[in-house]
């Protein structure tokens, strides 16, 4: 029997159980206008523990758990109580995206080339028209490159235009949610985002010397390095290594490294968010083109791209079913966020505004008939302070996920336990390795999962929980979330 069909399986004997439940269990812990009637059981005693021992006020948390065939839940704990959901939002926003834009789908990157070729040099300007793909990486804008070669452009005389029209301008602005603009974490959506924005840069002690060397992957040519650190004698350890890293206030291209580097420390790698979206992508462009040969001296600029012209190329993404994976196991913001706004542009028409992409997502719930009480959408991917969903909305959107015609493509976006993405380091003993697809969210005060758990009888559920409390991602809200998933485990 295979997977899919185990998932859907209903037997004689769970329905027996079913009725048993409804005999013996407690009265209902929370009441819903859906579920009123519904059978309920205390909260598990492993489960209460961790809430007791850390004294969670009861409106701190929600939970559902329920039986993926089954009529009722197993367990609700205030299920009608909104709450921020942290990266778990990204459930939603990634099967919303699987039903409405389907599996295939795929963002396109166009180029142009104004002007003539004339014995492969452009005379004339080369535009790159953005289309939103989340993962234009250094891999893929390569093998653009290549293909714009490869059809006859190996210079460029004029200068590189880029048209990122396709998102409204505002959403690539505004406040981070922890002030902390440089986290690759925290980088804004933008409709020609190239390679996340991101840069590794890899310090190498130079003994002897008292100074440390920067290496920066991409080596992007228009971003200029200030080294102060120095080696200082002592044991390898403290945040950073005591690096400390900011923007240069002098240099708008620039960043500014400082501090004392341990002695005993070797290599070591920090990842940060650089320049803004059309300057990475154009240090990124000269640094590619320029790798395979080609000539190009000009300047960067924005623009559009001509009206009622065909390209010259046109460069597709990934599918978006790959994509997913990335994006829930790895829980990569600024991927959700363009998967929010190519919703609202698909929906309403370009440019895309997070507005646009949220009406989108409640269309899709609202043709599902899934109440969207509680719902509150601020960009899709949980990096919010604002955004807030009930356990029973995400209760619904699981359910719907587990009956969609793209099941298997969407289970297998989510964490396996104990395996890889953000669950690979939890629940890791052999009863529940591999046995629940798992996404997590945890921001400042708040800790999250929603899934599915193969029990140890061989029945799936959906499970769901929600902690807000100062204390929810400082280990409690893990410890309760991993006690839950143990006892639904058991089931």
């Amino acid at each position: 029997m295979n997977q899919a069909t185990r998932w859907r399986s209903s037997t004689l004997g769970r329905l027996l159980l079913l009725n048993l439940a409804f005999l013996i269990v407690q009265p209902v812990l929370a009441e819903d206008s859906q579920q009123s009637a519904s059978p309920r059981i205390e909260i598990p005693p492993a489960v209460k523990k961790v809430i007791v021992g850390h004294r969670l006020p009861p409106d701190s948390y929600s939970i559902m758990v329920q039986e993926v065939d089954a009529p009722t839940a197993l367990l609700a704990v205030n299920p009608i109580l909104p709450l921020n959901p942290a990266s778990t939002m990204k459930v939603l926003t990634t099967l919303a995206a699987l039903e409405v834009l389907g599996p295939a789908y795929t963002w396109k990157t166009s180029v142009y080339a104004l002007g003539k070729t004339e014995n492969g040099v452009l005379q004339g300007d080369l535009l790159i028209e953005g289309g939103g793909d989340p993962a234009l990486d250094e891999n893929s804008l390569r093998g653009l490159l290549k293909t714009l070669r490869r059809i006859g452009i190996k210079g460029i005389a004029g200068d590189l235009i880029l048209d990122a029209d396709y998102f409204d301008i505002a959403v690539s602005n505004g406040p981070s949610i922890d002030n902390k603009d440089d986290r690759a974490y925290n980088v804004r959506p933008h409709a020609l985002l190239s390679n996340f924005q991101s840069v590794n840069f890899y310090l190498y002690p130079l003994r002897g010397t008292g100074k440390v060397s920067i290496r920066t992957d991409p080596e992007l040519p228009n971003l200029n390095i200030v080294n102060q650190i120095r080696i200082q004698q002592g044991q390898c350890g403290g945040y950073q290594r005591g690096i400390s890293f900011k923007p240069d206030p002098k240099n708008p291209n620039g960043v500014i490294f400082s501090g004392n580097y341990p002695s005993s420390c070797g290599e070591y790698l920090l990842v940060r968010a650089v320049l803004d979206a059309p300057n990475y992508t154009y240090g990124l462009f000269q640094m590619l083109w320029r790798e395979q040969g080609g000539e190009f001296n000009g300047a960067m600029r924005l623009g559009a791209a001509p009206a009622g012209r065909r390209p010259n190329l046109i460069w597709p993404s990934r599918p978006l079913s790959d994509l997913l994976k990335q994006i829930n196991k790895y829980s990569n913001n600024v991927m959700t966020r363009h998967l929010l706004l190519t919703l609202g542009a698909e929906a309403h028409d370009a440019p895309a505004t997070p507005a646009k992409g949220t009406q989108a997502i409640q269309d899709f719930l609202h043709e599902r008939q899934i109440d969207m009480t509680g719902l509150v959408i601020e960009n899709g991917a949980g990096l919010s302070r604002n955004e807030r969903i009930t356990t029973r909305l995400m209760n619904e959107v699981l359910r719907r996920g587990y009956r969609s015609n793209f099941m298997p493509e969407f289970i297998s976006t989510l964490p396996l336990t104990g395996i890889d993405g953000t669950m690979r380091n939890r629940l890791r003993a052999e009863t529940t390795r591999g046995r629940m697809h798992i996404k997590t969210g945890t921001i400042d005060n708040v800790s999250a999962i929603a899934g599915y758990v193969q029990a140890s009888s061989g029945r799936y559920y959906t499970v769901t929980a929600i902690l807000n409390h100062e204390l929810a991602n400082r280990g409690p809200g893990v410890e309760l979330m991993d006690a839950l998933l143990r006892w639904v485990y058991q089931q």
